[in-house]
């Protein structure tokens, strides 16, 4: 097998050493989490998204050589492989240029060049290609036959065949798709009669758009893309075409006669016909491929910060899902997530105060969540007033409800909760996302929980894949207790996936809480290879050794051990007391296979096991004096929570029911390039309203001071 790590490293700026020995890990089935976490002196500390990108370029390489061998065999099978021709392919790993080199050979529809050869026009067209002094006129009259049956068609037919000649030549192809990056124009033109379709009125900003596209934001180019695939919009992607042209003569050129004149011809049916269309379209693909990737991107970045929301933890809840019409669903829920009683209320009764009041007494509730969908600013008014004088009142949080009524009519809510309705299952996700984001999202697809821009839109099999692997990361950064976890959030974790996931939860049920980690050994499947890649992201709280409730690996157990043992003291000592952590001395502990970097990975799980890297929940309350579109004005300074980020800027809840919009230029005094620099999903802010579109529904906010 070819080793790719040389070539890996020339690409990413990663030692080549350490590409190979992520390479080799990978092949070993090591997944990312524990590769980055627990093997960092292989690899030299490499994290998660350095590993990823050697995974994506091991595999892109690993097809581009599938592709070879492919190209190779159907060159051979012609009879025209020549041993330069095999050194060419061999050695080339650029997917465009491999791409070039086979176009003469590729098998392909009749064209109007292979008619022409059938006509016998080729030797024409090899004199005109050579540009001598002839006349192409009176060489064409040799070629008149009962398929050829003037000179215009003989010299058509050479035309063709030269127009192809100049399509497939790779200098020529190299040097259009230059042109191609330095100059082409994205144009737009709306579809006649289009511009007054009013379904169609959500893309007018894009009914007649011309702009440089290297230049074009991710964002626009998806929405034009979108616009041209329901119909609105033609789209077209061309580079100066003089230039072009120029480019194309330098090449094939070479005199000022007649014969020079037909190839001049057939150059700039090339262009137009063959040449043009060709590389336009390689450009439309690897510009959409490159808004794709930058909307993955940003989307994996709001799942990321969704999914390590603040959790309120294990406390009683009552879960309010509003609504007006069919009143609002109370789910109460015990401090484990289990569903004690349901009911509904409707809004503004005296019946729904009572109930909230005898509710939040009987079960002694110690947080409220609500829904933030239709209702939900009443819902809390209704619910602050049910809790006035009251002194020991529970924390009353509003949480976004994107995803629940996906997850109410999902398989897993079903299985969960078989005997219910989907409006209880709603409002008991609500509940539940507020005591444990991460746990309850998991349930959720990815894609459905409303934190991405044009997820429809990309390619859905590479946002599948990067969901899934920003889950698994996030999932095995936090660690799950594997006495209380769901089959849903073990999938996630390193090494298990769905069957070994439920294997543990089903022995759970058969044989108790796991005292230790080790017992995970006895569960059907757990092979050691398995544990190994587990075992870290998974704690077991009440075990008798503590290093059980930490991200210490049980393969350093020995070193920990060791380092109470020459302390005179327990590991519990070692856990507990920071004067005699720092009394370790690392280097007594470095071996051949463990380094400084897993030894200071140890040494500070020391100080702080088990401890959950998401933030403390707050509670957050929104402006009293506005409630819909139409209470607001101009230049007033608002409390909201920002619910969706994109390149261009962030989406922001204000409590009217319509989110506004903070464009990037509006988040800071100063110049900022993403904005994730300023804020992150479900941030608390303070903005200032600047425009206010009530035909279109459409707020304008500023954060800048």
């Amino acid at each position: 097998m070819t080793d790719f790590s040389k070539l890996i490293s020339s690409h990413i700026g990663v030692a080549a050493t350490y590409v190979a020995a992520t390479i080799a890990l990978l092949n070993e089935n090591a997944t990312i989490p524990f590769i980055a976490r627990y093997r960092k002196e292989r690899t030299g500390s490499l994290d998660e998204v350095q590993i990823s990108t050697i995974a994506d370029e091991y595999h892109r390489f690993l097809e581009i050589d599938d592709r070879k061998a492919t190209i190779l065999n159907t060159i051979e099978e012609q009879g025209k492989l020549t041993t330069e021709l095999r050194t060419r392919i061999e050695q080339c790993w650029d997917s465009t240029e491999l791409e070039d080199i086979y176009l003469p050979y590729k098998p392909h529809r009749k064209t109007r060049a292979d008619v022409a050869r059938e006509q016998g026009l080729e030797p024409l067209a090899s004199l005109l290609f050579k540009q001598g002094n002839i006349r192409p006129i009176e060489e064409a009259k040799h070629y008149l036959n009962k398929d050829v049956k003037d000179i215009e068609v003989a010299l058509q037919g050479a035309r063709d065949i030269i127009a192809e000649q100049i399509s497939q030549d790779e200098r020529a192809r190299q040097s259009i798709r230059r042109e191609f990056s330095y100059s082409a124009t994205i144009t737009t033109k709306v579809v006649k009669g289009k511009e007054s379709d009013p379904e169609a009125q959500k893309y007018k900003d894009y009914f007649s758009v011309s702009e440089p596209l290297r230049r074009i934001s991710s964002h626009r180019l998806l929405a034009i893309r979108r616009a041209e695939s329901e119909g609105v919009i033609r789209v077209d992607i061309s580079p100066d075409k003089e230039k072009s042209l120029d480019k194309l003569a330098y090449l094939f050129l070479h005199s000022n006669n007649d014969a020079a004149y037909q190839v001049e011809l057939a150059m700039e049916d090339s262009y137009k016909r063959l040449l043009k269309p060709a590389i336009e379209t390689e450009f439309a693909a690897s510009s959409k491929e490159k808004a794709d990737a930058e909307a993955i991107r940003v989307f994996a970045d709001n799942l990321r910060q969704l999914l390590l929301e603040s959790p309120l933890g294990q406390k009683r809840v009552l879960a309010l899902d509003p609504g007006f019409r069919t009143g609002c669903k109370l789910v109460v829920l015990s401090a484990q997530g289990d569903l004690l009683h349901h009911t509904v209320i409707f809004l503004n009764t005296k019946q729904a105060t009572t109930t909230l009041q005898t509710l939040i007494h009987q079960y002694q509730i110690e947080a409220i969540a609500i829904g933030n969908g239709t209702a939900s600013r009443e819902s809390e008014q209704m619910v602050r007033f049910a809790l006035e004088n009251n002194p020991t009142s529970p924390q009353v949080f509003v949480v976004s409800e994107s995803g629940a009524s996906v997850y109410s009519a999902s398989k897993t809510a079903r299985e969960e909760f078989p005997n219910e309705d989907v409006t209880v299952r709603g409002a008991i996700s609500i509940g539940r996302r507020l005591m444990d984001p991460l746990a309850e999202l998991v349930k959720i697809d990815p894609k459905s929980i409303g934190v991405g821009q044009y997820q429809h839109d990309v390619n859905q099999t590479k946002l599948g894949e990067c969901l899934q692997q920003t889950v698994e990361s996030v999932v095995n950064h936090v660690g799950v207790d594997v006495n209380t976890a769901s089959k849903h959030i073990l999938t996630y974790i390193s090494g298990l996936g769905p069957a070994l996931a439920q294997n543990i939860v089903n022995y759970r049920s058969e044989h108790g809480a796991f005292p230790n980690r080790k017992a995970l050994l006895k569960v059907p499947k757990m092979g050691a290879k398995t544990f190994e890649q587990a075992a870290g992201f998974l704690r077991v709280t009440n075990s008798d050794n503590p290093l059980d409730n930490s991200a210490v690996h049980p393969e350093s157990y020995a070193i920990v051990e060791q380092m109470a043992k020459d302390l005179h003291c327990t590991v519990t000592d070692l856990m507990q007391q920071s004067e005699l952590r720092k009394q370790i001395n690392l280097q007594r502990y470095v071996t051949d296979i463990v380094g400084i970097p897993t030894l200071t990975d140890i040494l500070h799980e020391l100080e702080k096991p088990s401890r959950d890297p998401r933030t403390q929940i707050e509670e957050f309350h929104f402006d009293e004096s506005v409630h819909t579109i139409d209470d607001l004005q101009v230049g007033m300074v608002l409390p909201g929570i920002i619910t969706n980020i994109a390149n261009f800027g962030a989406f922001c809840d204000i409590g009217v029911h319509k989110d506004g919009l903070i464009h990037i230029s509006e988040m800071a005094n100063h110049r900022i390039s993403n904005p994730s620099e300023i804020v992150s999903l479900h941030q608390h802010v303070r903005v200032r309203i600047t425009d206010i579109d009530h035909a279109r529904g459409r707020i304008q906010l500023s954060m800048k001071k």
